[in-house]
């Protein structure tokens, strides 16, 4: 008698951690443009002490891609978007294998192919927002 006192009357559920509108893969986007900028940067300065600080800056900058976009992976995405998309795992892998790439590369075309990746899984992403 107790249990069904104090028992919810209502259910609810979510799909993610918090309230929708925490997660967004423009956090990733801007951290991969940054990566994809300072390479060119680095292309155009001789620098040496220049180029050193904007590899530091570089691989910090990929590293944080990295985590927004694992974090749209285990916390937003769920079991019914996997099986909408199913290629949303690869499209993830190959998102991640893309940043790591970028990371330890100074050509910009490594950073643009990396945001290639986040831009297809933005567009899935609005796409669970949507329904």
């Amino acid at each position: 008698m107790l249990s069904r006192l104090f028992a919810p009357t209502v259910r609810v559920s979510a799909h993610c951690d918090l309230p929708c509108g925490v997660y967004d893969p423009a956090q990733a986007r801007i951290e991969a443009e940054s990566v994809k900028a300072i390479q060119e940067k680095y292309q155009a300065n001789d620098d040496p002490a220049y180029r050193t600080r904007a590899i530091v800056i570089k691989e910090e900058r990929a590293e944080l891609a990295k985590h927004h976009v694992s974090v749209l992976w285990s916390d937003y995405f769920k079991p019914p978007h996997f099986e909408k998309y199913p290629e949303l795992h690869q499209l993830v892998n190959d998102t991640l294998k893309a940043l790591s790439a970028a990371k330890g590369s100074t050509d910009p075309e490594t950073g643009q192919k990396a945001l290639d990746y986040i831009a297809q899984i933005d567009k899935i992403f609005w796409e669970t927002k949507k329904g």
